[in-house]
């Protein structure tokens, strides 16, 4: 496989994670969006590493640490969207813009 199937398929992700993000109003599916934007990063980050430095482990780290940040972003940005749901029953963007500080 070459370098341009991965980095077309990382264009992909982010392209449907930037319409996602961007034509739903559900935080739910806003955080979906965003979820395949970085993927789609990811992907090409990685294909990109794999392919400029096969031998060296140090861009395998890089996306294994990036992919954790990531777990722990997902888990909570649903913990405060349950937290904001069950407070005020609110699951859409433009329903909780008065949380503004």
């Amino acid at each position: 496989m070459s370098l341009e199937i991965f980095l077309l398929l990382g264009a992909a992700l982010f392209s449907v994670g930037v319409y996602g993000a961007l034509s739903q109003q559900s935080i739910v599916m806003v955080m979906m969006g965003l979820e395949l934007m970085l993927n789609g990063l990811l992907v090409a980050a990685a294909a990109f590493w794999y392919y400029a430095a096969p031998t060296t482990a140090d861009g395998q780290m890089l996306i294994v640490v990036i992919l954790v940040a990531m777990g722990i972003e997902m888990a909570l940005g649903f913990a405060v969207t349950t937290a904001i749901f069950r407070a005020r029953d609110v699951d859409m963007t433009d329903q909780a813009s008065d949380l503004r500080g």
